[in-house]
């Protein structure tokens, strides 16, 4: 059995990726989108058709409001293909505006709705500051589940958690990133400072009883997913799928619910505390101001795209 078929026994796989051709080879239970990757879609002749009906349909809408269009219309023919659930991203210009996540998040919800789509098939995703955190919390409420995405630091999944979103993505392999390039060091195994802080957080949840699902993403290598074996959920691009796929070898798990002997110390967490937290962590802030800055960037690319096709 090859090791994907085995991580497959341990943990949900959802694939990261628009490509519904991968999407196809690899039986994920979910899904997962985001600007950049609908971008990286959209310019492949195979997925223009659904942006330009997406731009032919809604002459009127603001070029934001079509991309929104887009992003249902990704979703909706990922749904055909997967049993379970597709992730759902909300414009990152809106990552420090509680208001403006919940009217967008209802919106989407809204406009699934009316494609068919139950809403327990998606999940929004929004960005881990303070703000999207208390966003999501007022969604779920309305039962609309929430995916946290750009995920560093152990602060941001506390109040995730509290909030009681439906999950988080920690993100593994941009961690990783930051370590390699402030130490100059190549990190592997259970080394990994990625995989520490997922192990860290999943600990920490299962210790204190919180039900947020845990999705590690984000991932640079096999090793990294493979030191998370039994993990929740772990999202996967494409070509580590395919790695994985063609690799034999025996797969352990590595995190158990079970697991009782882990020592972590519960923290209140308050807005200050999160604020003073996350900016006593260089790579967590960095690392979410700079993911935010590249969905704009690829949102902002999309909107190009579409003004020039109007």
């Amino acid at each position: 059995m090859n090791q994907l078929e085995q991580l497959k026994q341990f943990t949900t796989v959802v694939a990261d990726t628009g490509d519904f051709q991968s999407i196809k080879a690899y039986t994920p239970r979910d899904a997962t989108t985001n600007p950049s990757l609908i971008l990286k879609a959209v310019q492949k002749d195979e997925y223009k058709p659904l942006l330009e009906k997406a731009v032919r349909d809604n002459p009127n809408a603001s070029t934001g409001d079509v991309i929104d269009h887009l992003l249902i219309a990704f979703g909706t023919e990922i749904l055909k293909l997967i049993p379970g659930r597709v992730s759902t991203e909300i414009d990152a210009r809106l990552s420090f505006d509680t208001e403006g996540n919940i009217q967008k998040g209802r919106e989407l919800i809204a406009l699934y709705e009316k494609a068919g789509i139950p809403r327990e098939r998606i999940l929004i995703k929004i960005a881990s500051t303070w703000e999207g955190i208390r966003a999501a919390e007022q969604l779920e409420k309305e039962g609309i589940h929430c995916n946290l995405t750009l995920l560093f630091a152990l602060p941001q999944a506390i109040a995730c958690a509290e909030a009681k979103v439906q999950l988080i993505s920690p993100f593994v392999g941009r961690i990783y990133d930051w370590y390699k390039k402030t130490t100059a060091m190549d990190y592997t195994g259970a080394e990994d400072p990625g995989v520490q802080s997922v192990k860290r957080i999943y600990n920490y949840y299962r210790k204190f009883g919180y039900k947020t699902e845990v999705m590690g993403a984000s991932f640079r290598n096999t090793s990294q997913i493979l030191e998370l074996a039994g993990c929740d959920l772990l999202t996967i691009s494409p070509d580590l799928l395919q790695k994985l796929a063609d690799t034999e070898g025996k797969v352990e798990r590595k995190l158990s619910p079970q697991d009782t002997t882990v020592q972590i110390e519960k923290i209140a967490m308050d807005e200050k505390t999160f604020r003073f937290m996350l900016n006593e962590d260089a790579m967590g802030t960095e690392k979410l101001a700079e993911g935010i800055r590249a969905f704009c960037a690829d949102a902002g690319k999309l909107k190009q795209m579409i003004s020039a096709m109007r």
